[in-house]
């Protein structure tokens, strides 16, 4: 895959970028397993601290990075498939407040997070360089679709780094 130029991306998307070292497929595929190693490394009763008042427990931030990956994966094959119609942004907050998240477990989240995963990484891997390099207006930002692919890997390495930080002291 080419490498990821700085024309590809709005700003706003740099410090999830900027996370990636080497080959973003590579790196696609190990969060694989590693992600859920890390949810199962969360000592028992953690999942639902805030770390902070008004701030998601580490359920709803694992919820959030799924979701977003979904969302990051449509926009990708849209674009990839050359559809033109700008997409709208969405809501973050608004998703993590209607969905429950502290209702399950983190190991359906795991679960959830392999299936998603794979999935997009068939479709990701269905790209040739002329459809990964395909832009389009997200957001009211112009983006490509590799950007997706370093966008998804890189928020959840965002989101694990807080989680460490903030949540678990590390």
């Amino acid at each position: 895959m080419n490498p990821l130029k700085s024309d590809e991306y709005p700003a706003i998307y740099s410090d999830y970028i900027e996370t990636i070292t080497g080959d973003v497929m590579e790196l696609l595929s190990e969060q694989i397993t590693a992600f859920p190693e890390f949810l199962a490394s969360i000592p028992p009763g953690k999942s639902e601290y805030a770390y902070m008042e008004g701030k998601w427990t580490i359920k709803e931030v694992v919820g959030h990075v799924i979701d977003t990956e979904r969302i990051m994966a449509y926009r990708a094959l849209r674009f990839a498939r050359n559809d033109t119609k700008e997409l709208i942004g969405f809501e973050p907050e608004d998703f993590v407040a209607n969905a429950r998240f502290n209702e399950r477990s983190l190991e359906s989240f795991a679960e959830e997070f392999v299936l998603v995963r794979k999935s997009n990484l068939m479709l990701f891997r269905s790209f040739n360089d002329h459809e990964l390099a395909r832009k389009g207006i997200a957001s009211e930002r112009l983006i490509s679709v590799r950007a997706f692919l370093y966008i998804i890997a890189g928020h959840l390495n965002h989101h694990r780094n807080i989680i460490r930080e903030r949540y678990l002291g590390e």
